[in-house]
């Protein structure tokens, strides 16, 4: 797959800068981003006790080609250098980065030499058209589901990890996607992720609407071998947010490795403060989390596995100290699994264009908890946005 990916960057780089002089149907950004990463952690043998630094530096390109007032085409990618002790001492690492579990592999590792590497990858590259309350789009994208900020269990197509420090734009997935807009706050959606393997796809139909001050939905579909159904809804509660998601999940067939039956429900409430804090805390239940807790730490979340214990609860604040710097801080206590996960950092906005972000993770577990040897992270960021 390595001259579809070649083709992309040829074509982005190249073909929409020479475009884009001859008329004004394109629109193209992006940022460049240094990113060190110190991470200390107890590792199994042969590591035990490491204390390790990564450098990063992210190309991110996005590009929208509108041929017509009802078509656009789009194109976004990450091009990735990663160089230091994580490249050099884990023998697949450089596997793990290139790893793309869509239905068409775009990856594609530049190059890969023992103290450096470098990845290509598009995260966006569909096609959409839209008319009279209709919304279609086909091919690599985002498919948004989730209604919390912290865990979303509605977002069976492409939930993302809250630990995740470095990819703000959330991962896509390669799905057909038809949007119909009924009425205000009324639509219905048709969501189909094939994958290599049949089992693996995801298909789902959501019908949203609104009740007195609440939006709510409703879905049903196909996960994976599994059965699920579930809503989620947002609204006020006085004058704080309400939101929340429920998600059941049962399996097809039987599978030795997980419960034939599992439910996941996360409920928050936000608040925005007169000094401008603003803060949401989240409640979450996974019937299924917690089990072999060690492996999960190591495993992509999932929607019917969304968390390392079965009870969750956490919570978030951001305060601005002036309107360029914002301090912020978040925390997720696992009651089941006596350890939490503290997360302190700031973002200043150093210029129009230049944002610098600071930012710590932090796990402390009992002795006996798996939690307590998860990596601890320290990392800053640059970045500057064209």
């Amino acid at each position: 797959m390595r001259w579809k990916s070649l083709w992309i960057l040829w074509m982005a780089l190249f073909g929409a800068a020479s475009l884009k002089g001859s008329d004004n149907k394109w629109t193209i950004g992006g940022y460049v981003q240094a990113n060190p990463v110190y991470i200390g952690a107890e590792l199994p043998p042969p590591f035990e006790r490491v204390n390790w630094m990564e450098y990063r530096l992210q190309n991110r390109l996005n590009l929208k080609w509108s041929p017509t007032d009802r078509i656009d085409f789009h194109l976004q990618m990450r091009t990735r250098f990663f160089a230091g002790d994580l490249v050099e001492n884990i023998p697949s690492y450089a596997e793990g980065i290139g790893r793309d579990d869509g239905l068409v592999d775009l990856s594609w590792t530049v190059f890969d030499r023992p103290k450096w590497l470098l990845h290509h990858i598009p995260d966006r590259f569909y096609f959409q058209y839209y008319k009279e309350g209709w919304d279609i789009r086909v091919g690599r994208q985002r498919v948004n589901w989730g209604v919390n900020m912290i865990t979303n269990p509605n977002d069976l197509f492409n939930i993302y990890s809250f630990y995740d420090f470095d990819y703000r734009e959330r991962p896509g997935s390669d799905a057909i996607r038809i949007q119909r807009f009924l009425d205000f706050g009324e639509r219905m959606e048709l969501a189909i992720r094939p994958a290599r393997r049949i089992e693996n796809s995801v298909a789902a139909f959501l019908y949203a609407f609104r009740y007195k001050d609440y939006d709510l939905q409703a879905i049903v579909g196909y996960f994976q071998n599994r059965l699920t159904a579930g809503g989620g809804w947002a609204g006020n509660l006085k004058s704080a947010g309400l939101k929340g998601e429920l998600m059941f999940f049962k399996d097809l067939k039987d599978n030795p490795d997980r419960r034939s039956f599992n439910v996941v429900t996360a409920v928050s409430v936000d608040y925005m403060f007169p000094s401008g804090l603003f803060f949401v805390t989240e409640f979450l239940y996974n019937h299924d989390g917690g089990q072999e807790a060690f492996l999960l730490l190591g495993e992509n979340l999932s929607p019917d596995n969304p968390s390392f214990s079965r009870y969750q609860i956490s919570a978030q604040v951001v305060y601005p100290l002036h309107p360029l710097l914002d301090l912020i801080y978040a925390n997720i206590y696992y009651p089941d699994e006596r350890a939490v996960f503290l997360s302190p950092g700031l973002n200043w906005s150093v210029a129009q264009a230049l944002d610098f972000q600071l930012l710590g993770q932090i796990f402390i577990g009992s002795s006996d908890s798996a939690l307590s040897n998860a990596a601890n992270v320290v990392t800053a960021s640059l970045r500057y946005n064209y």
